[in-house]
């Protein structure tokens, strides 16, 4: 079945850098799109940023465009985000998803504060 693992989270000053991971198994992971998505405290669980299976298209929440860069290495199975310039706004429970399907890691926490 699909397995999701994030890390990578953790806590950060504004204006700092996180990388996340994402370690997917379970399916053909160089055949899917691979998506990251965040939840915050009492909002729902939004995409951040895409990027298709050869990793030429991404696309991008517009609040994080220019800092976020998402990326993925087929031979580990595996997608990252790089954040940079973090934002308070930026904290949330961060998802990696495999489209089309539904299944959802555990998630990783990055909480951005002085």
């Amino acid at each position: 079945q699909v397995q999701l693992v994030e890390s990578g989270g953790g806590l950060v000053q504004p204006g700092g850098s996180l990388r996340l991971s994402c370690a997917a198994s379970g399916f053909t992971f160089s055949d899917h799109y691979m998506r990251w998505y965040r939840q915050a405290p009492g909002k729902e669980r939004i995409l951040v940023a895409l990027i298709a299976p050869t990793g030429d298209i991404t696309k991008y929440l517009d609040s994080v465009k220019g800092r976020f860069t998402i990326s993925r290495d087929n031979a580990k199975n595996m997608v990252y985000l790089q954040m940079n310039s973090l934002k308070p706004e930026d904290t949330a429970v961060y998802y990696c998803s495999a489209w089309p399907f539904t299944s959802w890691g555990q998630g990783t926490q990055v909480t951005v504060s002085a």
